[in-house]
Parts: C-alpha cells; sequence; structure tokens
C-alpha cells in the first residue's frame, strides 16, 4: 500500500542541514580538522549552583509526578526578574512556562490563528518563525530586513490589506541571524503601530542577556502601552547554558497568556519539576556568569570578525545573539556552494544564509561556540585555503 502523509511535510525536508552533516563526517574521517561554527549550541558549562539544584530535586521521588503547572516558587521569580531586570511589574496570570521559546513558537499560532489568517515574520529569520504559524495553517508572510533600514521593519511598507488580515506578527531584537539590536524608537513606533492595526505583536527574547559594547537588552513590555497588544516569550538556555533543560516563558498580555496556558493544557502536563527547581535556581541566583560569558562571546566576535576582516572578508562586527554575519566574499554567489567549498578547503563549517530566508541567500551565519584560540585557527584555516581574495 502507498502510505500518505500530510503536505506539510514536503517544507520540512532537512535539506541542507543534513547536507552539511553529511559534508562534515566524510571531511571527519579523512583525519581534517573541523571547526564546527555551525549550530548554536553553548558550549559553556552549566553553572553549578543550577546543576545542584536540578540533582537535589531528581533526588526526591515526589518530583517526578506530573507538574500540571508551574511552581508558584518558579512564578515569582520570573516576576522578580522581570522587575528587576527590565523595570516591568508582572502579576501572576502574564506568566506561563514553556519547554523552551522553539516550543512556543511552534504551538502558539494554534492558539491566536484560524486558518488563513496572517502572520507576519521577518526575512531574513530564524527558521520556527515560519514554520510555527504554519502547522496553525496560517497565511505567513514575511517582511523584509535590510541594511539601509538598520534591518528594522519598514512598518510603512506594508500592505494596508495584509495588515488588515494580520492577526500577529513576530520580531526578535537582537535577532538570530542577522545579529542587530533595536533602538527604543523602534518599539515606541511598532506597539501603537499594531494597536492601530488590531495586531498581537510577538517579541521572542532569547538573546537579550548576549549583548555586546555596551548595549542593555531589552523586553518590549518595558514601553508604554506594551501589555495591551504584546506577548514574550524569554528563554534560560542561552543566557544560563540550560538548553537541554527546556525551560522558557511566555509573558506579557493576561488574556493572550492565559489563552496559550489553556491550549498547552490539552498537550502536556507540565515542566518536570528538577527542571522547575533548576529554572529557579538560574533566575535567582548571581548574574555574574551571565555577564562573564556575554563578554566571552564579545572577545569570540571580535577574534572572529576581526580577524576575518583582516584577511579581506568584510563580516561585521555582531551587535548581539551568539552568532556572526556577514556576505559571502567576493567572487562567490550562491551561498550554499560557498559554505560546501569553505568546509571542503578550511575545515571551517557555517551555515548558508538561505536557511534563513530569501534575503538570506548571499550570507553566512558563524555560530560563536569556539573558544577565542580556536577561532583564531579557524581564521588562519580560511585565510590559508586561499579562497579570500584582499
Amino acid at each position: 500500500m502507498k502510505l500518505q502523509v500530510a503536505d506539510r511535510m514536503k517544507e520540512y525536508e532537512e535539506g541542507v542541514f543534513q547536507l552539511l552533516n553529511e559534508k562534515k563526517e566524510e571531511i571527519e574521517k579523512t583525519g581534517k580538522k573541523v571547526f564546527n561554527l555551525s549550530v548554536g549550541t553553548p558550549d559553556f558549562p552549566t553553572d553549578p549552583h543550577i546543576m545542584e539544584a536540578v540533582v537535589n530535586a531528581a533526588k526526591n521521588s515526589a518530583n517526578y509526578k506530573y507538574a500540571l503547572k508551574m511552581l508558584p516558587e518558579l512564578t515569582q521569580a520570573v516576576i522578580r526578574r522581570f522587575k528587576e531586570r527590565y523595570h516591568v511589574i508582572l502579576t501572576e496570570k502574564e506568566v506561563t512556562d514553556v519547554y523552551g521559546s522553539q516550543e512556543g513558537i511552534a504551538h502558539i499560532g494554534l492558539s491566536l490563528c484560524n486558518p488563513g489568517d496572517v502572520v507576519l515574520v521577518p526575512d531574513p529569520g530564524y527558521p520556527i518563525f515560519s514554520i510555527g504559524p504554519s502547522l496553525a495553517m496560517a497565511d505567513v508572510r514575511t517582511y523584509e530586513l535590510r541594511p539601509e533600514n538598520d534591518y528594522l521593519p519598514d512598518l510603512d511598507s506594508i500592505d494596508e490589506e495584509i495588515c488588515r488580515k494580520t492577526k500577529f506578527m513576530i520580531i526578535s531584537y537582537p535577532l538570530n541571524p542577522i545579529c542587530k539590536i533595536a533602538p527604543d524608537s523602534f518599539y515606541e513606533e511598532l506597539i501603537p503601530w499594531a494597536q492601530a492595526h488590531e495586531i498581537i505583536i510577538l517579541h521572542d527574547n532569547a538573546y537579550s542577556d548576549i549583548i555586546f559594547d555596551g548595549h542593555v537588552g531589552k523586553s518590549i513590555l518595558q514601553y508604554e502601552g506594551a501589555k495591551e497588544n504584546c506577548i514574550e516569550f524569554y528563554s534560560l538556555s542561552k543566557s544560563y547554558n540550560y538548553t537541554g533543560a527546556r525551560a522558557g516563558f511566555l509573558v506579557g498580555n493576561e488574556y493572550l497568556v492565559q489563552n496559550f496556558k489553556k491550549l498547552r493544557s490539552q498537550i502536556d502536563y507540565g515542566t518536570f519539576l528538577p527542571v522547575q527547581y533548576g529554572a529557579i535556581a538560574a533566575l535567582e541566583g548571581s548574574d555574574d556568569g551571565v555577564r562573564e560569558r556575554c563578554m566571552e562571546y564579545q572577545r569570540r566576535r571580535d577574534a572572529l570578525c576581526g580577524g576575518l576582516r583582516r584577511i579581506g572578508w568584510n563580516v561585521p562586527d555582531s551587535q548581539g545573539t551568539m552568532f556572526a554575519w556577514g556576505k559571502i566574499p567576493e567572487g562567490y554567489s550562491d551561498d550554499v556552494d560557498f559554505v560546501m567549498e569553505l568546509l571542503q578547503k578550511s575545515g571551517v563549517l557555517c551555515t548558508p544564509g538561505s536557511s534563513f530566508g530569501k534575503l538570506g541567500k548571499g550570507h553566512v551565519r558563524f555560530a560563536l561556540t569556539l573558544p577565542v584560540e580556536e577561532i583564531e585557527l579557524a581564521v588562519e584555516a580560511i585565510r590559508d585555503c586561499g579562497m579570500i581574495k584582499k
């Protein structure tokens, strides 16, 4: 018999990432060193006090039951964090947990959209921004992020007919993959614009603790009127190297948060309690480690972006996130072909920009996931392979 699956699965083929992994394994078998700067998994150890909280909770057999909801202590820890870190006052009903931002963005469209509702997502943008709404059968439309507009959406250029049909819009600064931050003036324009068009704003705030050159990460909820139509995903993955634990939160407009909480009550039984206790330890502990890692990411940024510019590849400094983004060098036209050739000749693996949308074509993304010394060796390997012409 012929087995039939959903047509949408055609959109989710592994594609270039599978090809890259196969090529990487091929090269490693030859004994050639591979500098893997493609995947955004933090290489720092999780802070001991967080691991200790998880371990202690895991020793208690009572913590293996269904959680069903957030621990009250965790809700209060999130409330305190937003008050102290972002000067935002949240109530208990304006907070709910998720299995990391990825899961939250994948499912939230199901709680917001009817089939055919328009959702606006950035191009270039992280793939789940489009995949999540598509699962809800939304009409996913992209808004362009271009250097001539400082990688901010040109709100006036969005068609009024599209605006009338739009249910929600996803934004994220600093944004993976383009590594740019947004000024206060952007949020001050965006929020009333969205309210005038009755559009919900969803801010993915995964990287506000990894921002460079003295800038301070913000929450969209800091801005006047934001709670009227804005919600935000906040994650512990990158700030606290708690990636595998999958601990994140949706905060903001009470109605929207509770609406999403109701949806999630139908598909899971709550975050594993030891994970919640680890999250409490992260949020209530010292942020010294967070700041130290941010400085280390900046040193890595300097080693990579500065090093590549010195050898003739003009990659601009990342403003935030754990990534760097730049155009492929002169003389090359296809980013996938360039990435494959770079891996073959230098052993340096990065991600083709076309993986992040049409406007990502002709670019690459590097993950700052190796120590400075390794990044310097990677830059040398790129220089020595002869692909960059000064």
